[in-house]
C-alpha cells in the first residue's frame, strides 16, 4: 500500500481580514458533486453553510470507493468543507418544518435533487417564494427544472456524452472519452456560483429575489466553445484530435530520453523559436513546414523528425532549454507528481487541516485568490448530523426539549447521539 504522502500545515490568512460573504446564510440540499462544489465555495468565501443530509448515510459521495479516512470519503471530504451538517429525515413532517424554519433565515437555498422531490415536501420555489420574496433559489439538475426533459435523470458523464463534449475527447482512432475528473459537475458548480451571486446582486438593486437553474446539459454544450462554433458556422461535425488540437505537430506530447512533456507551439512565431533556437533545426522553418498549414499538412512527417530530436537527450534538458526560450512547456505529470511538485507546494496549493475522526485530513486550496477578502481558514467536511443541534440552538433558537422532542420524534434518525 502507498505512503499517504506527508503535507504541511496550513498557513493561516491574515488576521482580521473581513470576508466577501460574511452574514450570507446558504441553506444547502446538495449531494454528490456539482450542489458540494457550488456551496463548498460560498464557504471558503465566509458564507454560512447549513448542509441538510438524510441521517441514513447522508450524501452519496461519502460511501465513494476513490479513498477514505476514518470512513470519510476523499470525494466527500473534497467537496464539503467550511459546512455545517446537520440530519434532518424528510419525510417527517417536523422535518420539513424544521427545513421550512432555516429557509426564513435564509438568503439563498441551493438544491439538486431529482425533479420533483422539493416539491414533493413543499420546499420548492413555487412552494416558498411567495413567503420569503428575498430568497435566492438555485436549482442544480441534468436537463433544467421545466420543460419535456425535467424528469430525466442524469449524470455528468451521460451530459458529456449526449451534449457532443465526449465527441471531442479522444485520438481520431479511438472511440469518445469521457474526462477522468468530472468537469461538466465541477464547472456547472462553478457556474451556479456565478449564477447565485449574480442573483444576489440583483437583489440589492431590485429588492427581490429569483429562481436561477443551471443544468449539467447546458454547461457541457456550452463546453464545446469554438468546437461546437465552428459547426454551427461551417456545417462541418468536428472530430477528436488526441493532444494536439487541429493535428497541429508542434503541440502536444513528445518524450525525451526518459520521460514525457506536452508543447504549445501554436504559431509561427513559437514554433520558429523551438526548431531554431531549441533544436537547432534552421532546415525545418522553410518549405513544407514554413507555415501553420503546411504544418498541418505535413504533420506526420514533422512529429516523427521531432519525436526522433527528443529522443536523443532528457525531459529535464528539453524542458530547460524550452523554458529559456520562453517556450511554452510543462512535464506531463501523474497526480502523484503534480501534487509533490514545486509549482503546488511552493504556492500552497495543497495542505493538511484538523479532523474530528480522522486526527487530519489533506486540504486541496480554493483556486481563488483574492487581495482584500481571502478565503476563511478551512475547517474539514462535517461528520453526518455533526453540527445538527449546534444549527438548532444557534440558527432557530430551539431549547433542549424541544431538540428532544424531535429526536424522539425520529426527525434525525439515528446519528443525533453523536452530533453536536
Amino acid at each position: 500500500m502507498s505512503a499517504r504522502p506527508k503535507l504541511p500545515g496550513r498557513l493561516p490568512r491574515e488576521k482580521g481580514a473581513p470576508t466577501a460573504l460574511d452574514g450570507l446564510l446558504v441553506v444547502d440540499f446538495t449531494r454528490v458533486v456539482a450542489g458540494p462544489a457550488c456551496t463548498q465555495t460560498l464557504a471558503d468565501f465566509g458564507a454560512t453553510i447549513i448542509k441538510i443530509e438524510n441521517p441514513e448515510g447522508g450524501d452519496d459521495s461519502r460511501h465513494y470507493e476513490h479513498a477514505d479516512l476514518a470512513g470519510e470519503s476523499a470525494a466527500f471530504v473534497s467537496l464539503n468543507r467550511n459546512k455545517r451538517g446537520i440530519a434532518l429525515d424528510l419525510t417527517k413532517p417536523e422535518a420539513c418544518a424544521v427545513a421550512h424554519e432555516l429557509i426564513a433565515k435564509a438568503d439563498v437555498v441551493v438544491e439538486n435533487f431529482s425533479s420533483g422531490v422539493m416539491k414533493k415536501y413543499g420546499l420548492d420555489y413555487a412552494s416558498v417564494a411567495p413567503r420569503h420574496p428575498r430568497l435566492v433559489y438555485c436549482s442544480i439538475s441534468a436537463y433544467g427544472r421545466k420543460g419535456p426533459f425535467a424528469s430525466r435523470p442524469g449524470f455528468d458523464p451521460i451530459t458529456q456524452a449526449e451534449s457532443g463534449f465526449m465527441s471531442l475527447n479522444g485520438f481520431p482512432d479511438g472511440p469518445p472519452v469521457r474526462t477522468g475528473p468530472p468537469a461538466v459537475d465541477m464547472l456547472t458548480g462553478m457556474s451556479a456560483v456565478n449564477a447565485i451571486l449574480l442573483a444576489l446582486l440583483a437583489r440589492d438593486r431590485l429588492g427581490r429575489g429569483q429562481h436561477v437553474e443551471v443544468a449539467l446539459f447546458d454547461m457541457a454544450l456550452a463546453m464545446t466553445q469554438f468546437y461546437g462554433m465552428a459547426y454551427l458556422m461551417s456545417g462541418v461535425n468536428p472530430s477528436r484530435q488526441g493532444n494536439s488540437p487541429n493535428g497541429s505537430p508542434s503541440v502536444g506530447i513528445y518524450h525525451g530520453s526518459d520521460g514525457p512533456f506536452y508543447i504549445a507551439c501554436a504559431n509561427d512565431r513559437l514554433y520558429r523559436r523551438l526548431v531554431v533556437d531549441v533544436l537547432n533545426r534552421p532546415d525545418l522553418v522553410s518549405g513544407e513546414f514554413g507555415d501553420r498549414r503546411s504544418r498541418s499538412a505535413n504533420k506526420d512527417k514533422l512529429r516523427a523528425i521531432l519525436s526522433e530530436v527528443f529522443a536523443t537527450d532528457s525531459r529535464e534538458s528539453w524542458v530547460a532549454k524550452m523554458k529559456a526560450a520562453n517556450i511554452p512547456v510543462g512535464y506531463l505529470r501523474t497526480v502523484e507528481e503534480a501534487f509533490n511538485s514545486p509549482e503546488a507546494r511552493e504556492r500552497h496549493r495543497v495542505s493538511e487541516i484538523p479532523h474530528p475522526k480522522a486526527g487530519s485530513v489533506p486540504n486541496i486550496e480554493s483556486p481563488l485568490n483574492m487581495s482584500l477578502t481571502p478565503a476563511i481558514d478551512p475547517v474539514a467536511a462535517p461528520l453526518l448530523g455533526q453540527h445538527t443541534k449546534e444549527v438548532l440552538r444557534d440558527t432557530l433558537g430551539y431549547d433542549e426539549a424541544k431538540i428532544a422532542a424531535l429526536a424522539e420524534a425520529g426527525v434525525f434518525g439515528k446519528v443525533l447521539a453523536a452530533a453536536g
